[in-house]
């Protein structure tokens, strides 16, 4: 199975929050413990703690990104400008393709509002249209990490 189905199906299968879907499907290689992958992330879907900010496949994806990199002991700053520009490049992709990188934007519900939320669930949005952006997450991760 391909990782963007993988992270697609933890999400769907196993109602794990974006960010978690996302970080998960990579933890072999970033050689991370998956239980500790899946603290790490949980406070960060539904927007950030459900506040509809930034996509938890989006910021799942950020973590990815730093955890994938080599650290310059000698020079931090050189890892930290790598990964912004690794991070600059997802969100032009993952913008191009979703049109934001915003959770209440993307999936058009308030999340931080009950009646917002309320009505999510009742439309399905985290097992109908939240998958769509973990997979394409995972899909930008795999292009980005092959050329780095």
């Amino acid at each position: 199975m391909e990782k963007s189905e993988a992270a697609r199906a933890l999400m769907v299968e196993h109602r794990m929050n974006c960010a978690q879907s996302v970080l998960s499907v990579f933890c072999g290689e970033l050689k991370l413990n998956r239980n500790q992958a899946l603290k790490i992330a949980m406070g960060f879907g539904g927007g950030m703690g459900r506040t509809g900010n930034i996509c938890g496949a989006v910021t799942g994806a950020y973590m990815v990104l730093g955890l994938s990199q080599q650290l310059n002991e000698n020079n931090p700053r050189e890892s930290v400008e790598r990964t912004y520009k690794l991070v600059r490049e997802f969100n032009r992709k993952f913008k191009e393709i979703n049109g934001s990188l915003v959770c209440r934007e993307l999936i058009r519900y308030d999340l931080g509002l009950p009646e917002g939320l309320s009505e999510a669930r009742s439309k399905g949005v985290f097992s109908a249209v939240c998958p769509k952006f973990v997979a394409d997450s995972v899909k930008i991760l795999e292009t980005l990490l092959a050329t780095c």
